[in-house]
């Protein structure tokens, strides 16, 4: 049996899964984040039932500044550790990670780990919850024991600054008002599968979004190819569609998937046509656009259902 010899509390925070991670982020801002933010700042008087659940009442009112957070990835396996910093904030510099509405935040010092460090088994448990406190001996010996152990320095280390806030775009681009109009309406009904379903497929999803979107842009339909050489969706500036005359590949995913993970694939079909082009990814509602010259860091991001200010400049490259 093991004795703690803390009174602080020792909990486990997603880093999110691996489909849409955001734990660089985290490490980054010097935040722990949680959602669903969508639903407006937790207060005592709120239900739970606003928030899914319980979760977001004890990440705000049961954290305690100084308390233990281990950053979770998987069932077992942790990336950094960290303190927390600050009460509860709701932050709307963080409406959109990946697609996920992550607003309730504390600040919390980090300390990222060498290399991550994986549990023998399932300390978090089989299903865990994306925040909660851990009970867990082994786990609360470790995290005990790591923040006694130099080097300690990082535990009162200055925390970074928070990105601005973005704002909302101001003028709807007129040409895509339809298409933005028809991702806000049916978004939330993709999400209730008691009412829709299973998700969308990314066939339906280019169908619906993709193509008119593009279309909306002044591709002409000649100019966008369907399954050519397997790709999702290819854009040609000019005709006959060969690698040479080919602007973008588009890889799609299905509504929920994580667009993100999409890149290795895009950029394996960029390999095969042998010349370098810029590729997008898209679950039909976000588009994350990747530059091949600069190997393929992220250049332009929009998110349908969400449009920022940042987001112009994506329908600016995309243009014919």
């Amino acid at each position: 049996m093991v004795t703690s010899h803390s009174n602080l509390s020792v909990w486990q925070l997603s880093g999110g899964p691996c489909s849409r991670p955001y734990a660089d982020l985290l490490l980054k801002y010097g935040v722990g984040l949680i959602g669903p933010g969508d639903a407006g700042m937790w207060t005592i008087d709120r239900s739970d039932n606003d928030f899914e659940g319980s979760i977001v009442r004890r990440f705000a009112s049961e954290m305690e500044i100084g308390d233990i957070v281990l950053l979770r990835t998987g069932i077992s396996t942790i990336v950094a550790l960290g303190r927390v910093a600050s009460d509860y904030l709701y932050l709307n510099q963080f409406d959109d990670v990946n697609g996920w509405d992550l607003h309730h935040a504390r600040r919390i010092r980090w300390f990222r780990l060498p290399q991550e460090f994986t549990f023998k088994t399932r300390v978090f448990g089989a299903n865990p919850a994306r925040c909660a406190r851990v009970w867990n001996e082994e786990v609360i010996e470790f995290a005990e024991n790591f923040i006694n152990s130099p080097p300690t320095q990082w535990q009162v280390a200055l925390l970074p600054d928070l990105p601005s806030e973005e704002s909302l775009i101001e003028e709807m681009p007129p040409a895509i008002a339809d298409v933005v109009a028809q991702a806000q309406d049916l978004t939330s009904l993709y999400w209730d599968r008691r009412n829709f379903g299973e998700h969308p497929t990314e066939d339906e999803l280019v169908t619906h979004f993709v193509v008119p979107l593009l279309q909306c842009l002044g591709w002409p339909p000649e100019c966008i190819a369907i399954k050519w050489r397997w790709i999702d969706v290819a854009l040609f500036d000019s005709l006959p569609r060969t690698p040479e005359n080919c602007r973008f590949i588009i890889e799609a995913k299905r509504f929920g998937a994580g667009v993100e993970g999409a890149l290795e694939q895009a950029k394996g079909y960029v390999k095969d046509i042998g010349v370098p082009r810029d590729v997008i990814v898209t679950d039909g509602i976000r588009y994350r656009m990747y530059s091949c010259e600069n190997g393929f860091g992220p250049i332009a991001y929009a998110n349908l259902v969400r449009l920022k200010q940042s987001a112009s400049g994506l329908f600016e490259r995309l243009k014919r």
